[in-house]
């Protein structure tokens, strides 16, 4: 597990509520902030697969080429459903509406998901859309009885429908009335308004109050002004009293449509739970996505723990997304003032880390300045671990792997208590024997000054002392200090590494790069001095370290400076590197456009030619002759360097090796037709008539190939074997070397002689070098003056 306080200490809490920040509903916010490192490794690798395919899913086309399916916000009605689950609750029509909008967002996310090639692109989204099904008949009776302006449709129920019907005639007579009741008695002039209204849920006439006794009715209710009252004409009496019978039984009716959608509710209550928790995993999917385009990042892979760690380009999380939010300001406020965006450059840049344990080793020793990033180093990787352990993306390159930790605690910062009365250092020792007898193999501690708190001398011993142990426990550590004993063991111990945090040589100031294999200086009186502290207390410093003894600055200084050309020669390479990839890249997409189009081209002639002949308009001869015409013409410059390499021979006799072009294979010529001008070749047991005018030089002055001359001897108590080498080419003198060693070995030679002659010594070298490694030669030695000198070597087997 990781403790509370290593996630507090590596301020994970700040990922989790960003990640919240990028959810687009209250219920996916609440599900982020619970996002926390998973309990298992294979809980890990579904969570990243999980990822990747929700980004594979997204991002596919729909429909006529649009996007993928994009979540939108939708309301949280967890707690409607957890009062559901209560037999007094009573849902309104706003509840019911919320609830409809969640399982339409929910069927039409279903629905994009389980597509016929989901099992082979998603599958384990496909599972997890699958893991209940959604309320069928729940969704189809909020379809049908929810408005989209959350009121109860008409056609929810038959007696609904019916009532609602009258209700609208009921108003339309009334409107009919008033209108001829006013043009009969002229009552224009008496109204404030020629339309009728509503005043305590009955047709009523908002008439002038000086006219208030013109006519016979009730009043109801007046203006705040008092100057309208509103009044209900005798005539309409009746027609209110039969409004409010309807509305009554409207309401009834209403209720049982409630009481109707309640019941399918209950009923299919997990279905309702199932489709508001796949909404809510789609939403914190979608803003993992999100996050990682706001610090370019990916699902790192777990490898085997013998594999180790390796984290390339990492970026410490919250600086990456400090520097995407800063970014963003900057180009609003640069389009605000209308200058060009990324005109500022206010904005520090994050430094990217490559933070390597190889396999076989467990400990990181990191040294260096202060304020150089050390302790950002550690957080880096521990916060690392902590995203990827709860299936995060994280601001790393391709190719980074890390080992399935399942413990990690981190000894970062100041850690003491006036409450507890503890110190910093007794709280990281107190911190460190709770932990210890759960750390192994599988355990990863980050110490940042450890042993610092306390007597140098005492600190430093306890500090190798913990070191010592950690890794005979195989466990991963990463350490930062200023500790010179630190730095040494670091450099000596089997199983640790060293590196050390470099800083520019000219101006002292740290690069946030780390040198592997090497120790660096603390530069804590550059610090001081850079940071305003008198003068005349840094120089006495440094005459206090002088009388010491103690001052390996410049030592240590020379190589940082090395180890920065270093890395400033290696970030170059890398560059061009990179731009020869990306045109080699170039031009393979070049050959290949340019081999597509000629193969669609001869395809084309190759098929005009076919109907031709099928029609009759070419014969057989004709339609072979433009198809070797065709042939011949697709590759015109390559003859003239092939004959500069391999000239046609003048003469062709049997037993000659030659090449064939059009094939590209040698062959041995048996037989030779001088009359028809063409030859018959052996190419491997294959035998055909071929023209001399495409047979070039094979290679070779003799019209036969040299066959080795052996000869073997045998006697009581030594075999041998001789192989001569002489009058051959070294490539040709090589190959039959190794087929030599072989036969000899298979009939049981314990030595043999290879005669290479004494000449210039060049083939004489080639030899000892393939016999330096040909694994079944004890050794080789020069014979000696009596059988032959440094002419011949003679070879023992193993």
């Amino acid at each position: 597990m990781i403790h509370n306080r290593t996630l507090h200490a590596l301020e994970f809490g700040k990922i989790t509520e960003h990640l919240a920040g990028l959810c687009c509903s209250g219920v996916g916010r609440e599900a982020a902030l619970t996002v926390a490192p998973l309990p298992d490794g294979e809980a890990v690798t579904l969570a990243a697969r999980l990822y990747e395919e929700a980004a594979v899913w997204a991002a596919r086309p729909v429909g006529d080429g649009g996007k993928g399916f994009s979540l939108t916000a939708f309301p949280d009605v967890g707690g409607l459903l957890r009062a559901a689950e209560r037999p007094q609750s009573r849902p309104d029509a706003d509840a019911f509406w919320a609830l409809r909008e969640v399982l339409r967002l929910a069927q039409s996310a279903h629905t994009a998901i389980d597509t016929p090639d989901a099992p082979r692109h998603w599958p384990h989204l496909l599972e997890l859309a699958q893991a209940a099904p959604l309320p069928v008949q729940l969704t189809a009776a909020l379809n049908r009885c929810i408005s989209d302006d959350g009121l109860i449709r008409d056609e929810s129920s038959p007696e609904l429908y019916r009532l609602r019907g009258e209700l609208r005639r009921l108003h339309q007579s009334c409107m009919r009335k008033v209108k001829d009741f006013a043009l009969q008695y002229n009552m224009l002039p008496y109204l404030q308004d020629e339309f009728m209204t509503l005043s305590s849920d009955r047709y009523v006439l908002p008439l002038k109050a000086n006219f208030k006794g013109r006519m016979q009715g009730i009043i109801h209710d007046w203006s705040q002004t008092g100057e309208t009252c509103y009044f209900e004409p005798m005539f309409l009496v009746e027609i209110n009293n039969r409004l409010q019978e309807l509305k009554h039984e409207e309401r009834e009716e209403e209720q049982k449509v409630l009481a109707y959608l309640r019941d399918l509710l209950n009923a299919e209550l997990p279905g309702a739970w199932a489709a508001l928790d796949l909404l809510s995993q789609l939403d914190v999917l979608q803003a993992k996505r999100r996050l990682a385009d706001l610090f370019d990042g990916r699902c790192i892979s777990l490898s085997p723990v013998e594999e180790g760690i390796s984290l390339l380009e990492a970026r410490h999380p919250l600086l990456a997304l400090a520097r995407s939010r800063n970014a963003d300001a900057e180009q609003g406020a640069a389009r605000a003032a209308r200058r060009p965006e990324g005109a500022s450059a206010s904005i520090p840049p994050v430094r990217p880390l490559d933070i390597l344990l190889r396999p076989g080793e467990r400990a990181l020793v990191i040294t260096g300045g202060n304020a150089g990033g050390k302790t950002v180093c550690l957080k880096t990787l521990g916060l690392m671990v902590a995203m990827t352990l709860s299936g995060l993306p994280v601001p790393a390159g391709k190719g980074s792997h890390l080992p399935w930790f399942s413990r990690m605690d981190a000894f970062i910062g100041d850690e003491q208590s006036l409450d507890d009365n503890v110190s910093t250092f007794t709280a990281q020792i107190d911190h460190l024997a709770k932990a210890w007898k759960h750390l192994d193999q599988h355990g990863l501690v980050l110490l940042d000054e450890f042993g610092a708190g306390t007597d140098p001398a005492q600190g430093a011993a306890l500090a190798q002392a913990v070191l010592d142990e950690l890794l005979d426990k195989h466990t991963f550590v990463l350490a930062a200090t200023h500790f010179p004993a630190l730095k040494s063991y670091a450099l000596t111990r089997e199983g640790a590494r060293a590196a050390s945090m470099l800083f520019d040589p000219a101006t002292k100031k740290p690069l946030f790069k780390l040198a592997y294999d090497q120790v660096g200086a603390s530069q804590a009186l550059d610090v001081a001095r850079e940071h305003g502290l008198p003068e005349a207390i840094v120089r006495r410093a440094e005459h206090y370290l002088l009388q010491d003894g103690q001052d390996a600055t410049a030592l240590l200084g020379r190589l940082n400076d090395l180890a920065a050309k270093r890395e400033e020669e290696l970030t170059t390479l890398r560059a061009e590197q990179e731009k020869a990839r990306h045109a080699a890249q170039q031009s393979r997409e070049r050959l290949e456009k340019e081999r597509l189009r000629l193969h669609e081209e001869v395809r084309g002639k190759a098929a005009e030619l076919m109907r031709a002949w099928k029609e009759g308009r070419a014969t057989s001869k004709q339609a072979l002759k433009e198809m070797s015409r065709l042939r011949a013409s697709l590759a015109p410059a390559a003859e003239p360097e092939e004959q500069s390499v391999l000239p046609r021979p003048q003469q062709f006799a049997p037993g000659q090796s030659v090449l064939h072009s059009v094939f590209n294979k040698r062959g041995v010529i048996t037989d030779v037709d001088e009359r028809r001008g063409r030859v018959r070749l052996d190419m491997n047991g294959v035998n055909l008539w071929a023209e001399m005018k495409d047979l070039r030089e094979s290679g070779g002055k003799p019209a036969q190939p040299v066959a080795p001359r052996a000869a073997v001897k045998r006697g009581d108590d030594i075999a041998s074997l001789r192989l001569d080498l002489r009058g051959m080419r070294a490539d040709q003198a090589l190959a039959e070397v190794e087929r030599f060693l072989d036969k000899a070995l298979l009939a049981g030679f314990s030595e043999v002689e290879i005669v290479h002659g004494r000449g210039t010594g060049a083939l004489r070298r080639e030899v000892h070098e393939f016999l330096r490694g040909f694994p079944a030669v004890d050794q080789f030695t020069l014979a000696p003056e009596d059988r032959g000198g440094d002419g011949m070597t003679i070879v023992t087997f193993r």
